[in-house]
């Protein structure tokens, strides 16, 4: 984990929740300077292994904080590296090679 970043339990799934809002409410609470992955941002919501869910929600869903968030190994978003690179440095991350290293 890159960021312990807890908003939303598995209680709010089993509630009913959808996972569109379960996602949103996770990226919602997301602050400059954090980082997580797919998978975390999923088990966060209430759905785990829903991590190929949750980059699919971003690519349809715009307005959310999509450069906060990477693979399983903390490598940037394909196609937009240097975007996502940009977004995150401005923000205190460090990325070598791809992948984030540490947070500010």
């Amino acid at each position: 984990m890159i960021c312990k970043h807890c908003c939303v339990t598995s209680r709010d799934a089993a509630s009913g929740r959808t996972f569109a809002s379960a996602v949103s409410a996770v990226l919602d609470h997301l602050e400059p300077g954090d980082v997580l992955t797919y998978g975390e941002v999923a088990e966060e919501a209430g759905y785990p292994g829903g991590a190929r869910a949750v980059g699919q929600f971003l690519k349809r869903n715009t307005g959310f904080p999509w450069w906060r968030i990477v693979n399983s190994r903390g490598r940037l978003a394909p196609g937009n590296e240097a975007a996502q690179r940009q977004l995150l440095e401005s923000e205190g991350v460090i990325i070598k090679d791809g992948h984030v290293v540490s947070m500010r």
